[in-house]
């Protein structure tokens, strides 16, 4: 099916110019400043953004915990991805411990069937051996190319020098690893110290991470990275302190690569303060207005992309804490509304270019991650997951319109400017004025190598 984007004003590749685009079978065809040939679909896209489809970068879909499991599968989350203009999700597959990496791969393969984005794997790992080792280079010939490694969760973590050897051999492929940072024995004394003094409300879930438990992991992957002579990949960095060890790193001559989340440049831990405080129970916390503020400015250079940590969970599931912040599940849904988020709290207010939200959501994320330029950009030859994207729609967030599967939102009742008006994925309007029209279009992202963009 061809379709005919005219009159809209692209952004791509750092720059925006107005120009028309013609698809056709899926892939982009034409990029003119007026194109005047037959489709079978008009879209006018005049005063509004003609953007590549964005890539969350961290979503956690069909996640069992083992007490519960997660609201959203790929079928609800990957529904929500593409109304909020997310074309493309990396999710984890998840290697528990006694299961092989292509047992994960296989069992996530079969739970994202039918998804309505398109979706790739990034290989979160339990453990780290021979027999695992040997796995890397056949889920780099079945296009997972990113790994993940815990220093958290008993269920999870690995030691700092299983991370080592991890980072030495993936850095010699050309992968790259992902690290939740945070130091887990001083997290497990303090929320045992705050539990025999009785301090167990959801407020004391931020009391028990703080801001130096994040900043600590930080620094630690920091010089494991430059033993092993490997670069890193922080995900959802949420601190000041954190930020701050990365540039270090980076000054030192390290490559370092930064993920963070919607929550930290929007929410702080005053949210945990209100009646329903566990649905901001997430990991890392929300944190203080300075780091919100730090965060914020890290956009301009030194973070590399946003991702979600799209983790749902509905009340009832939260409640399973009964009372102890430990025991709620960590999540909160995030992966509709991180564009508008981004537009109304990082562009609208002047602190970062539209160019820049384009590299942030969809761009960085391609060339690392092994996508570019078949994703992550306009581009003749690329494909055909476009975002067309209203500056000027102001709407309320809110659970009953979303489409995730929870009957909660931490952005709830937050008023944003900017809403993805008609979406493109594969080729196919999947969205068209907001609404979900066409499921199921999603496809499997095979990756490459991703690009060094900080090489």
């Amino acid at each position: 099916m061809s379709i005919l984007i005219r009159n809209g004003l692209i952004v791509s590749e750092g720059r925006s110019y107005l120009a028309d685009v013609y698809v056709d079978g899926g892939i982009i065809k034409e990029i003119a400043p007026h194109i005047d040939r037959e489709a079978d679909e008009l879209i006018d896209a005049r005063g509004m953004y003609v953007m590549a489809g964005f890539i969350d970068t961290h979503t956690h879909f069909d996640l069992d915990l083992g007490v519960t499991v997660t609201a959203d599968n790929f079928e609800t989350g990957s529904a929500a991805a593409v109304v909020g203009g997310t074309t493309t999700v990396l999710d984890f597959a998840t290697q528990d411990r006694g299961m092989t990496m292509q047992d994960a791969l296989d069992v996530w393969h079969k739970k994202a069937q039918g998804a309505s984005c398109n979706y790739g794997f990034h290989m979160a790992v339990s453990e780290w051996n021979e027999e695992r080792e040997k796995e890397v280079k056949s889920m780099m010939a079945q296009g997972v190319t990113s790994f993940k490694m815990y220093m958290v969760y008993d269920s999870m973590k690995v030691d700092d020098g299983k991370i080592y050897s991890a980072l030495k051999l993936t850095s010699e492929l050309g992968c790259l690893i992902g690290v939740h940072c945070e130091n887990y024995d001083v997290l497990q004394a303090r929320i045992a110290e705050l539990k025999a003094e009785g301090k167990t409300a959801p407020k004391y879930h931020a009391v028990s991470r703080p801001n130096a438990v994040e900043a600590e992991g930080v620094a630690r992957l920091m010089r494991i990275g430059e033993l092993a002579k490997a670069p890193v990949w922080v995900v959802h960095l949420s601190t000041l302190e954190g930020l701050e060890e990365a540039r270090r790193a980076r000054a030192r001559g390290q490559e370092v690569y930064l993920e963070t989340c919607p929550q930290y440049l929007v929410l702080n831990d005053s949210e945990y303060e209100k009646d329903d405080a566990e649905k901001f129970i997430m990991s890392p916390p929300l944190r203080h207005d300075c780091d919100k503020k730090a965060i914020l400015d890290g956009l301009m250079g030194d973070i590399d992309f946003i991702g979600t940590d799209h983790c749902s969970f509905t009340m009832e599931q939260k409640a399973l804490g009964n009372g102890d912040f430990s025991k709620v599940p960590n999540g909160g849904a995030g992966v509709q509304n991180r564009a508008e988020l981004v537009h109304t709290y990082c562009v609208k207010s002047g602190d970062i270019s539209i160019e820049r939200m384009a590299e942030l959501l969809s761009e960085n994320a391609a060339k690392i991650f092994g996508m570019y330029p078949q994703k992550g950009c306009i581009r003749v030859g690329s494909d055909a997951d476009i975002v067309i994207f209203d500056p000027n729609d102001e709407h309320v967030i809110s659970y009953k319109t979303n489409l995730h599967n929870c009957d909660n939102s931490p952005y709830e009742g937050i008023r944003v400017v900017g809403r993805c008006k008609h979406v493109l994925v594969n080729g196919v309007h999947a969205v068209r004025d907001g609404l979900l029209t066409e499921r199921g279009r999603g496809k499997y992202v095979f990756r490459k190598a991703g690009i060094r963009t900080r090489k």
